[in-house]
């Protein structure tokens, strides 16, 4: 790898890694159009919460990662929410990068093999 794409790399991992722990919080806190659709059926209270109606959202309790250490776009057991979900961002890119990177590193081209 050459010192140009290195140096690019590490560029664009910060950029993401600090809109990741930073912006991520000034993200609007009203629900996208896909919890809008789950909710289609349900009265929802001025807190978000179901009080009544059928809908899809209902059977969020029973989701498999509900209690996973990173629900709900923060880090369980951290109390201070802007840090919360900001390290949840940054670890999601580090993740990713981690992932992506792998992946890349394991179907690269690689130079033949002399056989003399």
């Amino acid at each position: 790898m050459s010192k140009r794409l290195g140096w690019f790399i590490a560029a664009g991992l910060l950029v993401a890694a600090i809109l990741a722990g930073v912006v991520s919080n000034f993200a609007s806190s009203s629900p996208d159009g896909l919890d809008n659709t789950a909710l289609n059926g349900c009265t929802v209270d001025d807190q978000g919460e179901i009080t009544g109606g059928t809908c899809m959202a209902q059977q969020e309790q029973a989701h498999q990662t509900g209690d996973s250490p990173l629900a709900d776009y923060g880090i369980r057991g951290i109390d201070n929410e802007f840090l919360s979900t900001g390290l949840s961002g940054i670890l999601g890119v580090a993740v990713t990068f981690a992932i992506g990177g792998g992946i890349f590193w394991l179907v690269r081209r690689r130079s033949p093999v002399d056989h003399q």
